[in-house]
């Protein structure tokens, strides 16, 4: 679960779970969280798919290059047949005037 919160006006936060699977059924995927300010919810979920993914591929030995952007690498994770699906869950909002507001992200995975 990823979860954010703000009482400052137009302040910007999201909640981002990322999740990635494996191919191999009897192999536990990964799901990674982020909680930002000041990132969009497509900058916060890229990030949170991304580290998720990348968590799955180093401990299926997939090898890559951590410099290289998202894209490349996600390209990398799934030809190696390992990795068949990654995404994120993500909600942002902005801050109201005088409110609280908060955003949450929940995901589970199941056998």
């Amino acid at each position: 679960m990823a979860r954010n919160s703000t009482n400052e006006y137009n302040r910007l936060i999201a909640a981002s779970v990322g999740v990635a699977i494996p191919a191999d059924e009897t192999q536990y995927g990964y799901l990674s969280e982020h909680q930002p300010y000041g990132e969009s919810a497509e900058q916060s979920g890229e990030y949170a798919e991304d580290l998720a993914a990348t968590m799955l591929a180093t401990t299926l030995g997939i090898e890559f290059d951590p410099n290289k952007d998202w894209d490349e690498r996600e390209g990398i994770y799934k030809m190696s047949q390992k990795i068949i699906n990654s995404y994120n869950i993500t909600q942002s909002a902005e801050g109201e005037n005088g409110l609280w507001t908060t955003v949450i992200s929940c995901a589970i995975l199941l056998p």
